[in-house]
């Protein structure tokens, strides 16, 4: 009887092997953005992305409520999500660029997401990127102050009116006329570890 219940377990595995293997190779399975993800399977990759961040976010010390809310952090907050986040994310007033209606899953309007969102889970998200999701690990090019400072920013769209985030934008053009719009730093804070 235990061998038989053995044999069967084996056999069975070696099915979900071999079948896997077949569904791989086949190239039955579209790849493509434009094709949506069966049900089962978006539920098991959402479900996947959100347990993971969550088991990697909880460790992360913040910088000190007054640091994210300095005024100078806020605004180096929006020039680096006003040159490199809005064509995706968009921003009061102002609609994602074309690239977002192409991914696959698309990009979360952050205005409307990040009220609930721990500021430890954007600061990780932004830092590591996430996988087939075309959100880059921006860790890679900007230290954890500067990730911080998106953090910081990206908190205020929520209670940003279009004419404010305009107003910014303006600003920032008058001062930044003729000169580079961000600088990248290689320095590492290594506030998560």
């Amino acid at each position: 009887m235990m061998k038989s219940i053995i044999v069967t377990i084996v056999s069975l595995i070696i099915l979900i092997v071999l079948g896997s293997l077949l569904f791989i190779y086949s190239g039955s399975y579209d790849v493509s953005a434009t094709s949506k993800d069966p049900g089962f399977l978006n539920w098991i990759l959402k479900t996947t992305r959100e347990h993971s961040i969550d088991s990697r976010y909880k460790n992360i010390t913040p910088p000190d409520n007054s640091v994210l809310i300095n005024p100078k952090t806020l605004r180096a907050g929006f020039d680096h999500y006003n040159e490199m986040c809005i064509v995706c994310h968009g921003a009061p007033g102002i609609e994602p660029g074309e690239a977002r209606a192409g991914l696959n899953p698309q990009p979360p309007i952050l205005a409307k997401v990040v009220k609930n969102m721990p500021d430890q889970e954007l600061f990780w998200v932004i830092k590591h990127g996430i996988k087939m999701t075309g959100m880059p690990a921006w860790g890679v090019t900007h230290s954890d102050d500067k990730i911080w400072a998106m953090v910081a920013f990206v908190k205020t769209l929520p209670g940003m009116t279009p004419a404010q985030y305009k107003a910014l934008q303006a600003q920032s053009d008058m001062e930044m006329s003729g000169h580079q719009s961000h600088v990248h730093g290689s320095e590492k804070c290594g506030s998560d570890g």
